[in-house]
């Protein structure tokens, strides 16, 4: 589990953690809360620098099937969405 996070920020939260955080922000379309597939993984070195992104999560949602990005940084704050 400790290969999942990034190496510069040993005490981000984990990768479950930032799941429960993706499934519980509302789609940006419809406003739901259903998601039929979400892929949470390490931000690229260019976000974390950037964004102080640590997570990216993809989540498409259960009901209008819209795509939305969510970067989650190492408090479990989301920095964006889109």
């Amino acid at each position: 589990m400790a290969d999942d996070l990034p190496r510069s920020n040993v005490s981000a939260i984990t990768r479950e953690r930032a799941e429960r955080i993706a499934r519980a922000h509302a789609c940006e379309n419809c406003g739901e809360y259903s998601y039929k597939r979400v892929i949470v993984k390490p931000a690229t070195d260019q976000n974390r620098t950037e964004l102080n992104e640590v997570w990216h999560a993809i989540m498409v949602c259960g009901v209008c099937g819209m795509q939305t990005e969510l970067g989650i940084d190492a408090e479990g704050d989301v920095v964006y969405a889109t």
